[in-house]
């Protein structure tokens, strides 16, 4: 019975690791949509959000049925209510790159981004692409060292949100208000999508520890 349980723990973690790789593929696609005012790749990512959803819900209904059937101890109780939260923040990243997404849309046939903003945003998009696949690692290997070193990951797009911030608030700036509004939603969703890689890898560390990770220094 235990080896049938661990099979289904480690086909759960499988099912994670799924969702990791089209949550990556997400964000770094409508970065480009954003960027290039790509229509069609924008729909694209819409449109294969569900497919992250759906992940989701399964994965959510196995873990709470072997919970009821199983009823775990330990660190596999730990494995499986983790799992409802990974599994949780993963589906959000998969919104927020379906955010972006919808901001290339909806100013499409223009570009979203004003030219002055372009390096900025490819920094984030590049951050965030990294960062979720550190963040595969630590799924995969249950890698604690590497889940400790995301939270420091994760300041390097909270600069470049600062900075992105800093630009609309400067004197300099010389586009619409709307453009304005559009890069601070657009900061936020990059930010938040870094945010929950960070909270995935706290899990995967407790998950595997029993402890909670210390705060790192600023």
């Amino acid at each position: 019975m235990r080896d049938i349980f661990h099979e289904e723990l480690e086909g759960i973690t499988a099912q994670q690791l799924k969702m990791t790789a089209l949550v990556k593929d997400a964000i770094e696609q409508a970065t480009l949509a954003l960027l290039t005012a790509d229509l069609q790749t924008a729909e694209k990512v819409i449109q294969d959000d569900v497919a992250v959803d759906s992940i989701q819900h399964d994965l959510d209904e196995r873990s709470i049925s072997l919970m009821a059937r199983q009823q775990p101890v330990a660190s596999d109780l730990r494995t499986l209510v983790s799992s409802l939260r990974i599994s949780a923040d993963l589906e959000r990243m998969g919104d927020l790159a379906h955010h972006i997404a919808k901001l290339a849309r909806m100013r499409f046939p223009n570009k979203a981004v004003p030219e002055d903003t372009v390096a900025i945003v490819t920094d984030m998009g590049k951050a965030a692409s990294r960062i979720v696949e550190k963040l595969a690692v630590v799924l995969e290997f249950r890698d604690i060292n590497r889940a400790l070193e995301i939270e420091k990951d994760d300041d390097e797009m909270d600069k470049l949100q600062r900075t992105l911030i800093g630009s609309l608030l400067a004197p300099t700036w010389k586009h619409s208000v709307e453009s304005a509004v559009d890069m601070a939603f657009l900061s936020r969703y990059y930010e938040r999508f870094s945010d929950h890689v960070v909270s995935i890898a706290q899990r995967v560390y407790y998950t595997e520890t029993g402890e909670f990770a210390k705060k790192a220094d600023s």
